[in-house]
């Protein structure tokens, strides 16, 4: 069902062209209703609105009333732009509240009580679907960075040759970076990586814990990766197990 904004002053139109003692109808000449509503409908549904609160009247103690009478109807108004049911529940109970603190500041004409309500939820929805608006403009934004890293990384693997990964360059870089390690950093990191050795067999070699054959071969791996920082997924590769 596609929705159409309400064009309150249309339905308030009508509202204050009700007089309450006579319930006149409305000018033909005022503008018509939306949603597709017969200014008939309308006019009637003010009429019988007003009676009730012409009989019984909304006082600043009848909360329980102007909850009652005007929930539903200002449930399904709210509900209709923001398309929410636990957000339309949230703007309709914190509006009529705002209503009935509005109430008990001051008197109010019989006849403005709705387009009073209707103003209320108006804005209270307007601030929610700002907020929403705000809200999918930065996952837009947040989606588009991620399609474009994600496009990067398929373009980048779609490149990849593996002549190219294991070329002269990435050798010697890597033994570049071997070589500057201390020689006992990068003689546990060779038994570990190039034979293949277990920490174990490595601490037994060396005469070391093995918590420290752990420490040697963390500190060489944060090197290479500084080093191969441009052949990332190589040094994965090759390295990190």
């Amino acid at each position: 069902m596609k929705y159409k904004r309400c064009k309150e002053e249309s339905l308030f139109g009508v509202l204050k062209s009700v007089n309450v003692e006579t319930h006149r109808r409305p000018s033909p000449k005022e503008e018509a209703v939306p949603f597709g509503v017969s200014r008939e409908m309308i006019y009637f549904c003010c009429v019988k609105f007003l009676r009730r609160i012409h009989m019984n009247g909304y006082t600043a103690d009848s909360f329980s009333q102007i909850y009652t009478s005007l929930y539903k109807r200002s449930f399904y108004f709210t509900k209709s732009y923001v398309h929410d049911d636990l957000v339309a529940e949230d703007i309709t109970s914190e509006s009529l509240i705002k209503l009935w603190e509005r109430l008990k500041e001051s008197p109010v004409a019989q006849e403005a009580v709705l387009p009073l309500l209707l103003t209320i939820l108006k804005h209270k929805s307007l601030d929610y679907l700002k907020h929403r608006e705000v809200e999918l403009r930065s996952c837009s934004e947040l989606e588009a960075w991620r399609m474009q890293e994600l496009s990067i990384r398929l373009s980048t693997l779609e490149a990849c040759n593996p002549d190219e990964i294991f070329s002269k360059e990435v050798t010697l870089i890597i033994r570049q970076t071997l070589s500057s390690l201390p020689e006992q950093t990068r003689h546990i990191f060779m038994l570990s990586r190039f034979e293949n050795r277990s920490n174990k067999e490595i601490a037994e070699t060396v005469g070391l814990s093995v918590k420290s054959v752990e420490y040697h071969i963390g500190k060489a791996l944060k090197v290479l990766r500084v080093s191969l920082k441009d052949y990332l997924p190589l040094f994965y590769l090759l390295f990190y197990y």
